[in-house]
């Protein structure tokens, strides 16, 4: 970092405690109160940064499903135990996708989902039911809408979107 934008972040941060201060405010504002107001704030402030490491899907049919989401992503098998897999992806980006044997109820709508982005919209669609997932109607659906959506074999929603 330059000595110039060291000397102008001091600088903002003493005026901005001015401002607390006359404000009647507290000085020290927290790290979350900065990260609610811009995701820049939370970069410089904050000691940890997160990231999307893994997507946990709850399934019963644990060899079906694997199959099925390896499949459907083109991911690899990194973890295969009796309860668990671990679906990788093949070229090392992105989250990996862990599959964990628990029997559990599909809602609906479901709580979280999905969504595919795909620059083939039509032909994914058509390749992924033919691995097995299914097409879910929704007569909410805006006409214009640019996702569909899709179930796995055990019912799990997730949307197929126009990335183009």
């Amino acid at each position: 970092m330059s000595l110039a934008a060291i000397f102008g972040l001091v600088l903002w941060t003493l005026l901005f405690g001015i401002v607390l201060v006359v404000g009647g405010l507290r000085t020290s504002v927290p790290a979350q109160a900065r990260c609610a107001r811009a995701s820049s704030d939370c970069r410089r402030y904050s000691g940890a940064m997160l990231k999307v490491g893994s997507i946990v899907l709850r399934v019963e049919d644990l060899s079906r499903q694997t199959v099925f989401w390896s499949a459907a992503l083109d991911y690899e098998t990194r973890i295969d135990r009796h309860d668990f897999v671990l679906l990788a992806p093949r070229d090392g980006t992105g989250p990996n996708m862990s599959l964990d044997i628990a029997p559990s109820e599909v809602h609906v709508p479901p709580r979280i989902h999905l969504d595919l982005y795909t620059e083939d919209q039509a032909a994914e669609v058509q390749r992924l039911v033919g691995l097995g997932a299914s097409e879910v109607h929704w007569d909410k659906r805006p006409a214009d809408a640019d996702y569909v959506i899709l179930a796995d074999p055990e019912g799990n929603r997730f949307c197929v979107i126009d990335a183009r």
